[in-house]
């Protein structure tokens, strides 16, 4: 098989797109060095689930919502970042700056900016935590789907929303790299923690190949101390899908509230 790698996640700067892509080639040079780094041109969800992939990045939410029959867990990154606990993560909830919403309830019947639908820090996490306040299944006033994290605090720092749930990766990699759109929002509250984005490998990857990765991101992690730094790792851990179900728990959670969806 002639693998492919690529990791599309946390690239919120060209510069930190650059160390992304120098640490996964470090990777794949001690666990698997004839595979390729790609970009990837196609839409996510089809890409993940690519007979040919080695390793890539996803999200937990949908990991959980059907990923999980095409792929295989390889690893859960340890990030350096506020909001990080180990291998779990959260999302801030962040407005304007200059805004006049200072708690996530005084946002009612404001705009929201989301990622994505399938996002768990961006949506899922949010809506987890809106679902206790809602009435009737609404709460926001209207919905604006961004794209991005860097995208909703654009839209933020623009007045086109009026708050949304930034990954806290995504968070500390902004205030790293582009501050001035960190300055232009504030903290509001925090989501429930839950597994971070997992490292993922194709089902059709050897085990003993997946057992190389794990050895091989841990390595990396050593071959340029710098880079780690700026990538904000501290280690990996090896999580099951039963440790991902919590990311299911937080949508069951908001349909029992009756809050099906960010509205």
């Amino acid at each position: 098989m002639n693998w492919i790698a690529s990791l599309p996640m946390y690239n919120v700067t060209p510069a930190l797109a650059a160390d992304w892509r120098a640490f996964l080639a470090d990777v794949l040079h001690e666990a698997a060095p004839l595979t390729r780094i790609v970009e990837t041109h196609e839409p996510l969800p089809a890409f993940w689930r690519r007979t040919d992939l080695l390793i890539s990045q996803t999200c937990g939410y949908p990991l959980m919502q059907g990923l999980r029959e095409s792929v295989q867990l390889v690893a859960t990154p340890e990030f350096d970042a506020p909001g990080c606990a180990g291998p779990d993560y959260s999302s801030v909830i962040v407005t304007r700056a200059d805004g006049p919403v200072h708690s996530l309830e005084a946002s009612r019947g404001l705009r929201v900016a989301f990622n994505q639908s399938d996002s768990n820090s961006g949506m899922n996490a949010l809506r987890h935590a809106v679902a206790p306040l809602s009435r009737d299944g609404t709460f926001f006033g209207e919905m604006i789907a961004t794209g991005s994290h860097v995208g909703s605090l654009t839209a933020l720092a623009e007045d086109r929303a009026d708050i949304a749930a930034i990954d806290c990766v995504t968070m500390a990699f902004v205030r790293d790299g582009l501050p001035q759109l960190a300055q232009a929002v504030r903290e509001v509250a925090w989501t429930q923690a839950s597994p971070g984005l997992p490292l993922i490998a194709s089902k059709g990857v050897d085990t003993s190949i997946v057992e190389a990765l794990r050895v091989a991101l841990t390595h990396a992690l050593r071959t340029d101390p710098a880079r780690t730094k700026r990538l904000r790792l501290k280690g990996f851990s090896t999580l099951s899908l039963a440790d991902y179900a919590r990311i299911e728990q937080l949508e069951s959670d908001a349909l029992a509230c009756g809050y099906a969806r960010l509205a």
